[in-house]
This record gives C-alpha cells, sequence and structure tokens, in this order.
C-alpha cells in the first residue's frame, strides 16, 4: 500500500512541478526536495531492488552535475542564465529514483522532448504571427521536457516498458 502511495504523491509532485515551470518558469525547491525524499523513501520501500543505494548517489550527482556543467558553459556562451538551478536539483532528485543509468536516459528523453517542444511552440507562434520562423529568442522551461523523459526513463527502469535495446 505504501508505494501505491509515493507513487501518486510523486505522481502530483511532478504535476505540479509542471505547471509550476511553464506558467513561471521556477521549479521551487519545496517540490523538488519531496521528489527526492519520495524517491529515498520508494528505494527503501521496495527494498532498492530497482537501484542500489550507491548508484543513487551516482545518479543524484550524475543528474544534477551533468545539468549543472551544461549550465555553467551555456551561461558563459549565452551571457545570461540559460538553464536554472531548479532543472539541476530537479535532475539530482531524479537520479535518486533512477539512478546513473537511469538518469541518462532521462536527461537524453528530455532534452529531445524539449527541443520537439520548442519546435512545436515556434512553428505555432509562426502560423499564429505569420512572420517567420525564429528559433534563437526562443525561451522555453526546460523542466516539462525533464520529467516526460524521467517518467519514461522510471518505467523502463520499473520494468514496465521495454528499453530500445
Amino acid at each position: 500500500m505504501l508505494p501505491a502511495a509515493i507513487i501518486f504523491l510523486t505522481a502530483m509532485i511532478l504535476i505540479c512541478l509542471w505547471v509550476i515551470d511553464m506558467r513561471v518558469r521556477l521549479l521551487p525547491n519545496i517540490y523538488v526536495l519531496s521528489l527526492a525524499l519520495c524517491g529515498i523513501a520508494w528505494q527503501l520501500e521496495t527494498g532498492f531492488v530497482y537501484v542500489q543505494p550507491l548508484d543513487m548517489l551516482y545518479g543524484a550527482g550524475l543528474g544534477a552535475g551533468s545539468l549543472l556543467l551544461i549550465r555553467f558553459f551555456a551561461n558563459w556562451y549565452y551571457k545570461q542564465d540559460a538553464l536554472g538551478l531548479g532543472d539541476v536539483k530537479l535532475m539530482g532528485a531524479v537520479g535518486l529514483w533512477l539512478g546513473a543509468e537511469g538518469v541518462l536516459i532521462a536527461l537524453t528523453l528530455g532534452a529531445f522532448a524539449g527541443v520537439l517542444h520548442g519546435l512545436i511552440t515556434a512553428y505555432h507562434r509562426k502560423f499564429k504571427t505569420g512572420g517567420a520562423l525564429n528559433l534563437s529568442s526562443l525561451e522555453l522551461p526546460a523542466g516539462p521536457g525533464f520529467i516526460i523523459g524521467s517518467v519514461i526513463s522510471a518505467l523502463i527502469v520499473m520494468g514496465i516498458i521495454e528499453g530500445p535495446w
């Protein structure tokens, strides 16, 4: 019963994070921390059958560390915040759920979902305004794409769907 409650709470947290990020481009720490705590509780309750404790730490470090590195270079290149720290913390929390391999899948799928979101948004604006397609000035929250990638990766890690390999 407790694992089902953890999954339900996690789904509600992810929905809140999605909506808030889409509306105000912010991933509040309280929700990201709650996601991390749910990940720890899930692993404890399931006896670490999906992800071992050390792999949880590797996943958190890899999820947050890779985005922190991307953020550093993107901010340097664009001379402004190109990726928020909320996204960094989100993927650190996701790493606790998915481990190192799972968080890499989540990052990859999340980046792909973000690109699709950007293209759809850009084409929608183009057809709505009749102007040219402008990708250089497009600003979108990254959280929703990473949430999609994380959910799909979680389904793979838990054996609910098969990965492409």
